[in-house]
């Protein structure tokens, strides 16, 4: 049973966005995001998990750590939905107001949020992505940061910006291509095709499919399986890292390349990224009063 960590400082770690947990028994902390509105990754959700991600660095490297955590869970709380990527409304004020340099800060946070979950907080925690619904754009990329990914299946991966003539640009080449080939990461992102859990999985992409709704069993599940072999898929990953090694400004590079093509949107698709946002909005209003909607709208970040 999740509980909070049985420590004065880390219980009372609170956000606006993210809920965070400690199992006891597994040793997991478990950031799940709740961004409000529209669950995507709005300024507020960077901002939040970055500090999430500093607190718990230091809390692990620190000489005070009395609790044990083994596994940083990246999770969502919101039902049927990982993540629905960047914060479009945010992108359109954005670049309709000329300023760059926020939507720069803001590419480079998100660089700062994935590459430290990728790394692993530069401590000796496993990340583990738990996805339980939806991923569209930086929802995907946040996924492919971590160690591994659990998803529930019938959960939907997808890379939707093509639909208003963007490419996800924080990490999804980088993360993926070092699963899949670079050939069919392309057609992923130049098709715009949507995939399921399963059919990840057979790829190579993800690494475990749960039942739905199934899914924080099957992470204990496969905890279990990852102790008994520790040593074997530690350097497992090591050996990973040292033959495609990543640099995090190699993710700055591809980010700010993504502020650039921002600025050279036409009127046209910056009017696509605009009735994605009133489309989501409505989704999330009839999801509020219970009414099921009849189609998922895409949402993305870059």
């Amino acid at each position: 049973m999740l509980k909070a960590v049985p420590t004065q400082s880390i219980s009372e770690l609170t956000f606006d966005t993210l809920n965070i947990r400690y199992d006891e028994s597994y040793r997991t902390l478990t950031f799940a995001m709740d961004p409000g509105t529209i669950p995507c990754f709005s300024p507020q959700l960077l901002k939040d998990i970055n500090c999430f991600q500093t607190w718990t660095s230091d809390y692990l490297k620190s000489t005070e750590s009395k609790t044990d955590i083994d596994f940083l869970i990246f999770g969502s709380d919101v039902p049927g939905i990982f993540n629905l990527g960047g914060d479009l409304k945010f992108f359109v004020d954005m670049i309709t107001t000329g300023d760059r340099q926020t939507l720069q800060k803001y590419a480079e946070l998100s660089i700062d949020v994935l590459y430290a979950n990728f790394i692993n907080l530069n401590t000796n925690v496993h990340t583990i992505s738990l996805v339980t619904g939806t991923a569209l754009g930086a929802g995907f990329e946040a996924a492919l940061s971590s160690d591994y990914i659990i998803a529930e299946a019938g959960s939907v991966f997808k890379f939707p910006e093509v639909v208003f003539n963007m490419f996800p640009g924080m990490g999804a080449y980088s993360f993926l291509s070092r699963r899949i080939s670079p050939a069919l990461v392309e057609r992923m992102i130049i098709n715009a095709e949507g995939y399921t859990a399963e059919q990840l999985y057979e790829m190579g992409v993800v690494d475990v499919v749960a039942d739905p709704g199934e899914g924080e069993l099957a992470l204990r599940s496969f905890i279990k399986r990852l102790n008994k072999s520790n040593i074997t898929r530690r350097s497992v990953l090591k050996m990973r890292n040292r033959i495609m090694p990543l640099e995090k400004q190699e993710l700055l590079d591809i980010a700010h390349d993504w502020v650039d093509a921002a600025f050279s949107l036409s009127d046209r698709d910056i009017s696509a990224m605009s009735r994605l946002v009133r489309a989501q909005t409505k989704m999330m209003s009839q999801q509020e009063t219970q009414e099921k909607p009849t189609d998922l709208p895409m949402q993305s970040h870059g």
